[in-house]
């Protein structure tokens, strides 16, 4: 038995620092200006060389911002000649890639004094290549601004003809056009079939170092050099260079990175690199193209040096900023925080200086990245597909946020808090201070009767004397199970009862009441203790002294455990539940509102009675008889001692099934008291707090299987159907990243200060939290969706025949995993390591498994451990 600890208890709060609003309002401020100063500082001003004159030749796709040639939407004359007046006020030709499409843009583009290189879209539909070339045969006889002719463009590369059939249709146009004929490829093509340059009048290159995954400041080194090649390699072809750009947003290759303010460095210093060598190109492009990014991927959309609304997306002079909204943005940012930053800072004086910053400095990054989300429309081209993600996204971000929020409140109390308000002790009873009667109720169903028979000598050895145990053994049906513990208590004297109920409604909450209705008159205190915990023998003497005070309703000891210490399995279930209460239930103490269990708790009986008993509509009658206490003006008193040691579960099932049960009696209890927990009422706004949020843990990991089983839909659209499904934007994936990061720091760093194990502890800790979500998640819906739930007992050892499978708990963890690793090994295959949000992706999805590998070793410590030892 353990030595007591005594420790006077301090009823009496100390004095909280004085509250200062100018201080709050200084703190606030100080937070909302870094805000303001980390967006200038992402979007801080990049010095290029500047770049004045005209443009030698753009490229040029006419199409508007919802226009598209797959879904045969094209712009009008009066769109065709706007496009054309912004190009002549800035470039000298237009490279065109259909003749057929937008027919007019010749005869616009001269009127204002454009040249035109006319093109013949070429691929795989031979009678529409006829009718391509019969288009661009005909413009360039009428047309005299058309001074050159593109025959068909990149048409080898995507492998749509072969080189006879490309060399025909060269041929053909050469003899019928008098203007110079090419056909435009990438260097490498040109170096591949060296016979399609004596079927062309010049060669037509695209540089494109984007593509090629060269680094921006390499890239005009790398164009060049593949134009050189070409001219060394064919020294009588004159080479023009059909393509050449940056684009502005998409996904990353390698070493290039598609920003604005790459794309404004490489056109500006390739500008100025053409003109200094008299080079003949095309701005790769005018416009921006949306409906390129079904085609080419995200960095279609973004190669122009105009936006799809036709505003320049930077300036030829001057330096050039990411973000140039960024000012209102940031803006927007600080003043959604403001008010909850100065209502935090003020309210949470008591807190030390660093923990308000760290707080303060949350609900700033939290407001930024709401504001962030939802400019994603402004800032970026959203296909439908995009749009269904963010709308799906934005309130899972929302919860994200709420979650960590709430999270980074518990990590700042515990962590930076002066010195708690309530902190209560074992209490120094008087030498001439009056015992309360206390009736122990046990209850216990199918129970090993010698576990239950060191509970009960354990409680025989009290150091009280006015108490009574009464032993509710209910629906035991093996006689041999519950017939030694009958026994044993007639030998340990009339302070014990035993009552064996066969069948008796209501789970334990029945077997509870039961027990109510036959406790001793003389009872002022019902305590309730688990079949499997020998308890100090001080634990009345200590605690119930509590009860002197007649506001106190519940003195609540901590759960605790023995037999762990050379188990791997319970080991590392003992100090995951230790977690909370050295944590949780101090965060929760601060504001009275505790989570009441079920054993080593001590209850007022008159309060007891006067509020209906034992509720046996939930599964959790313990955690709702202490909210309906709390909604009678009641304190719950939580004293951190170890009074008692019970058993952790035997197996990876009974810990499952015992959170399970805790999930779904939440959810009970949460949808029948919802409204003492939304409307102002006796319930103070702290207990309202803790008791809506401190289950929205167990929502993130219900929200987990959602996101996952969404995650997994998506990749299996991404990979069946790339045409429609596209990688998501990285911008929705990096608030997730941070979340499941920021989740583990705080949980470890909170171990680390709070729990005093060691780090394999702490780490072995975490698996077996995070080895729960699934059965957590599962309790949530299922108690959501279901009125009555059946209480499971929670078995601490087994006696079975044939010890079960290593994974036989965790077939539905298995299948998730199995299915996460199988879409990650698809992206893999399907996208490789050239997509930033692809690599995201897959590291999401690999995030999204850690609580399904968690439960798998979880299960095999449990099989290795012994399961069926007892």
């Amino acid at each position: 038995m353990e030595e007591p600890r005594i420790i006077e208890a301090s009823p009496t709060p100390p004095a909280a620092p004085k509250r200062s609003l100018w201080g709050a309002f200084f703190l606030a401020l100080v937070v909302a200006a870094l805000n303001v100063g980390l967006w200038a500082f992402i979007n801080r001003p990049v010095n290029i060389a500047n770049w004045e004159g005209k443009v030698e030749g753009f490229a040029f796709s006419a199409f508007q911002r919802y226009q598209s040639p797959l879904r045969d939407n094209y712009p009008s004359d009066d769109e065709l000649a706007a496009d054309l007046r912004i190009i002549a006020d800035h470039g000298k030709r237009v490279r065109t890639y259909s003749s057929l499409e937008s027919a007019a843009i010749p005869r616009l583009a001269r009127d204002l004094g454009l040249n035109v290189m006319a093109g013949a879209w070429l691929d795989r539909r031979l009678e529409h290549n006829e009718l391509e070339l019969a288009a661009a045969i005909s413009a360039a006889a009428r047309w005299p601004n058309i001074d050159r002719v593109m025959i068909g463009n990149e048409t080898m590369l995507r492998d749509d003809l072969t080189v006879a059939q490309m060399i025909d249709y060269l041929d053909r146009a050469r003899a019928a056009i008098r203007q110079p004929v090419s056909t435009a490829e990438p260097a490498h093509i040109w170096k591949k079939y060296p016979e399609l340059v004596e079927h062309v009048d010049f060669i037509t290159v695209h540089l494109l170092p984007y593509w090629e995954g060269v680094a921006r400041k390499d890239a005009i080194n790398a164009a060049l050099f593949n134009y050189r090649e070409l001219q060394t390699l064919y020294p009588n072809k004159k080479v023009v260079i059909g393509e050449v750009g940056w684009p502005s947003y998409g996904d990353r290759k390698m070493f290039a990175v598609p920003t604005l303010s790459e794309e404004a460095h490489f056109i500006r210093d390739w500008l100025n690199v053409a003109r200094d060598l008299n080079l003949d190109y095309y701005l790769m492009e005018a416009f921006d193209q949306p409906w390129k990014e079904e085609a080419e991927g995200r960095a279609g959309a973004y190669w122009g040096i105009f936006g799809a609304d036709r505003l320049p997306k930077f300036k030829m002079i001057g330096p050039v900023i990411e973000d140039s909204n960024w000012p209102w943005k940031a803006f927007a940012a600080s003043a959604l925080a403001f008010l909850p930053m100065l209502w935090f800072a003020w309210q949470f004086a008591r807190f030390r200086t660093a923990g308000k910053l760290f707080m303060l400095a949350l609900i700033q990054l939290s407001a930024g990245v709401l504001v962030w989300s939802i400019t994603v429309p402004y800032t970026f081209y959203l296909d439908p597909v995009d749009w269904a993600m963010l709308i799906v996204l934005l309130p899972a971000q929302l919860a994200i946020i709420g979650i960590l929020l709430i999270n980074a409140f518990e990590f700042t109390e515990v962590i930076w808090l002066r010195t708690w308000l309530r902190k209560f002790g074992l209490l120094t009873p008087a030498p001439d201070e009056r015992q309360p009667f206390v009736s122990i109720h046990l209850a216990c169903c199918n129970e090993p009767p010698e576990m239950v028979i060191l509970t009960l000598d354990s409680l025989a050895a009290l150091d009280y004397e006015n108490f009574e145990v009464l032993v509710i053994d209910n629906n035991t049906k093996n006689e041999a199970v519950w017939k030694p513990v009958e026994e044993h208590c007639e030998k340990l004297g009339p302070k014990f009862r035993f009552f064996h109920l066969n069948p008796w409604p209501g789970f334990k909450a029945g077997a509870l009441n039961f027990g109510l209705k036959e406790t001793d008159p003389r009872a002022e205190v019902i305590a309730a203790v688990d079949a499997d915990y020998a308890v100090r023998a001080d634990w009345l003497k200590a605690l119930t002294g509590y009860f002197h005070d007649p506001k106190v309703a519940v003195v609540q000891c901590p759960q605790a455990h023995r037999d762990w210490e050379h188990n791997s399995f319970r080991r590392m279930t003992n100090w995951e539940y230790d977690g909370f209460f050295r944590i949780g239930m101090h965060h929760r103490n601060e504001r009275n509102a505790i989570i009441q269990h079920g054993t080593m708790t001590m209850v007022r009986r008159e309060a007891l009675e006067r509020t209906g008993s034992w509720s046996e509509w939930t599964i959790c009658e313990d955690a709702e008889l202490g909210l309906r206490l709390m909604q009678e003006g009641m304190d719950l008193v939580y004293v951190d001692e170890v009074m008692g040691r019970g058993l952790t579960p035997a197996d990876f099932t009974a810990y499952k099934s015992q959170r399970y049960r805790w999930a779904f009696g939440a959810m009970q209890i949460l949808k029948a008291r919802w409204s003492w927990l939304t409307r102002k009422g006796p319930l103070s706004a702290g207990q309202r707090f803790h008791f809506l949020t401190g289950w929205f843990s167990w929502f993130a990991d219900a929200l987990h299987l959602v996101f996952t089983t969404m995650a997994l839909f998506w990749t299996a659209l991404m990979l069946g159907l790339p045409k429609y499904f596209n990688l998501p934007l990285q911008l929705f994936l990096v608030p997730i990243m941070g979340f499941f990061i920021s989740k583990a720091v705080f949980g470890i760093a909170l171990y680390r200060v709070r729990v005093p194990c060691s780090w394999k502890d702490t780490i072995m800790a975490s698996i077996a939290s995070m080895a729960l979500s699934h059965a957590i998640a599962r309790g949530i819906f299922m108690g959501l969706a279901k009125k009555k739930g059946e209480f499971v007992r929670t078995a601490k050892s087994r006696r079975i025949g044939k010890r079960p499978s290593a994974f036989s708990s965790v077939r539905e963890e298995l299948l998730m995993f199995v299915a996460l690793m199988l879409a990650i090994a698809g992206m893999a295959v399907f996208y490789g390591f050239q997509y930033v949000e692809g690599e995201l992706w897959m590291i999401v999805l690999a995030a999204q498994a850690i609580p399904y590998v968690s439960a798998l070793i979880g299960a095999w410590i449990a099989h290795r451990s012994g399961e069926n030892a007892g």
